[in-house]
């Protein structure tokens, strides 16, 4: 791959990156979440099309329509998000596309056989090709998905963070079964965080930094952890944050974290957050950050542990506990769990406000009208007009109507999951200066990001999440990007 480029609106996610396979090795794809890796197997797999660069497959160059295309010239790629259908069965999923029929009608018992003999090679002869996906655990539907990808005369295979959801044992087995493909000349990319996994299976290792190739060909057994952090780490733009706002340090917490669990996803995560303070959970993608809040708000229901607020206990997997309470949430994907696109920006801020307009079965529009019309203003939200469709505005300006609707009911806790995901460098400034002022205004926040400088530069303290686990809590001026990133690979900087 040569001077990739791929643009969406606000971002350039890859700015001209450069990668070469050879046939037979282990190419490790490194960097930081937003550093461009999954864009770049998108565009390798057919998902998206560059806006410039070119691909060069086995000596020729290729224009790689669709992920159909990319799969008759042999590129299989296993996403980190699963795509697989869970009311189809085990075999139904590996054989998608490729049935095999005689006169119209599937041969199940050859596609069932075939089924079998896959799964038997990733050591998985356990999962029956009749059993339904969406009955089997995380690990299972990985191997499922392995089976698929092997399931094509594959020449290259690319695998992004496989072992996410795999035990150590399961591990040992991909390995092998990543050995087992090389010895046949076929090529994998291996994605992953997990730095000892890298000097385990891999050959050599190319290392990203906001969307551009910052090294390339790395002994991945001889470069030190220090070296891939460093190059992981060089940032290319600037982070401005506004200045910290002074506390009470003897103020009572708002919102008090004890012992929260998860079974699957996260263990004994406990914190405070007094008034006014700002609390950024560090770590890396699918290590359960997003899934701590979204228990703390009762989207998801703990297993163990409290969460109270000025004292009162909430309900387990109750959003209306939480909300009643004075919990908000602007989750990380705000267009499928936030807005109702279709509908206006007043319809959305006051979407949690709404039996305050209700009077006889009745809303009262022009009241509701003049309490989205308030916050449109306080937050600048452009244009500033109440009756735009939600789904026409900037993603920065998506986000502050869904800030607007906390606003609206007065909340005291407000978590905020990726608040600047998606958004241009400007609007980014003014989310920062707006969090920070909520933050004077006495609101407790809990704020998640993939980006370690944006939690640094924000938060008052940081907690850093590793695997469901909390590995770290202290000032955020005590920790530094290169620490953060140590504790969350468990590397050791030398």
């Amino acid at each position: 791959m040569r001077g990739i480029v791929k643009s969406f609106p606000g971002v350039r996610a890859l700015d001209g990156i450069d990668l070469d396979v050879s046939a037979g090795e282990v190419h490790c794809l490194l960097g930081q979440n937003g550093a461009g890796k999954s864009t770049l197997i998108k565009v390798l797999s057919g998902a998206h099309q560059p806006d410039a660069g070119t691909v060069e497959w086995r000596g020729e160059n290729a224009r790689i329509a669709d992920p159909m295309a990319a799969m008759r010239l042999g590129i299989a790629t296993i996403y980190q998000e699963l795509d697989l259908v869970d009311g189809l069965t085990v075999a139904e999923n590996i054989f998608l596309g490729q049935e095999m029929a005689t006169a119209g009608f599937t041969r199940r018992w050859r596609t069932d056989r075939a089924a079998r003999a896959l799964l038997g090679q990733l050591g998985h002869p356990e999962i029956s090709p009749n059993t339904e996906v969406g009955r089997l655990s995380a690990a299972g539907k990985q191997i499922v998905s392995m089976a698929r990808a092997l399931s094509h005369d594959v020449k290259l295979i690319v695998m992004d963070e496989p072992s996410a959801v795999l035990d150590k044992e399961e591990v040992a087995r991909l390995f092998g079964v990543i050995r087992d493909l090389t010895a046949d000349g076929v090529a994998v990319i291996y994605i992953s965080h997990r730095l000892e996994e890298i000097r385990e299976v891999g050959d050599r290792v190319t290392v990203l930094k906001d969307g551009r190739t910052v090294a390339t060909g790395l002994p991945a057994g001889e470069t030190p952890t220090s070296e891939v952090i460093r190059l992981m780490t060089g940032r290319t733009f600037e982070y401005v944050f506004p200045d910290r706002v002074e506390r009470d340090d003897e103020a009572e917490p708002v919102l008090r974290v004890s012992g929260l669990s998860r079974e699957g996803e996260f263990q004994d995560v406990s914190f405070d957050v007094a008034p006014g303070e700002i609390v950024g959970l560090a770590g890396l993608v699918g290590s359960s950050r997003s899934e701590i809040i979204e228990t703390i708000y009762g989207a998801r229901k703990s297993t163990s542990g409290t969460v109270t607020v000025h004292g009162r206990r909430l309900r387990p997997g109750s959003v209306r506990s939480a909300v009643s309470a004075g919990v908000g949430l602007c989750p990380e994907e705000r267009k499928s769990q936030a807005l109702l696109m279709a509908e206006s920006v007043a319809n959305n801020v006051t979407l949690a406000t709404l039996p305050r307009f209700a009077h006889a079965s009745f809303i009262d529009r022009a009241a509701e009208r003049s309490a989205a019309t308030e916050q449109v203003n306080r937050l600048d939200i452009r244009p500033q007009d109440p009756s735009r469709e939600a789904r026409t505005l900037s993603g920065g300006n998506q986000q502050k109507v869904v800030l607007g609707r906390w606003l609206l009911t007065g909340c005291d806790v407000l978590l905020l999951d990726e608040p600047t995901r998606g958004v241009d460098v400007g609007a980014r400034s003014e989310l920062y200066d707006l969090i920070r002022e909520l933050a004077a205004q006495g609101v407790a926040i809990v704020m998640v990001s993939s980006e370690i400088p944006e939690v640094l530069g924000l938060a008052d303290r940081v907690l850093v999440i590793r695997e469901g686990r909390v590995v770290h809590t202290g000032p955020a001026g005590e920790i530094d990007e290169h620490q953060v990133l140590d504790l969350v690979m468990e590397g050791s900087v030398t």
